[in-house]
């Protein structure tokens, strides 16, 4: 069984920085790709940054320059530094894991919120 385990989220003051973590495990899969996705209270869910296992990144064109996303393959764990937070980043964000010819896993969902 899958398991994805999310941390770091919290409340920030704009201009802030937050570094979110996300540990797969519970598969022998091969990891195809690890992501973050975020919620907005009455919006749809958005992808914010994506990785996958060539390391070649994209990014939502609202956090270029701002968010970083990296990833371990030893632990199995995606990162996503978050800099120079604005409140419209405020979100629920998810962890999400693309197993190879199995599809993709979701987090629980991790609070942040931006304000002063």
């Amino acid at each position: 069984q899958v398991h994805l385990v999310e941390s770091g989220g919290g409340l920030v003051q704009p201009g802030g920085s937050l570094r979110l973590s996300c540990a797969a495990s519970g598969s022998i899969l091969r990891i195809v790709a690890m992501g973050w996705y975020r919620q907005a209270p009455g919006k749809q869910r958005e992808l914010v940054a994506r990785i996958s296992s060539g390391w070649r990144t994209n990014y939502a064109d609202s956090v270029k320059g701002r968010f970083t996303i990296s990833r371990d393959n030893a632990k199995n764990t995606v990162y996503l530094q978050m800099n120079s937070l604005k409140p419209e980043d405020t979100a629920v964000y998810y962890c999400n894991v693309n197993y190879d010819g199995f599809g993709d896993y979701w987090g629980q969902g991790t609070q942040v919120t931006v304000s002063s």
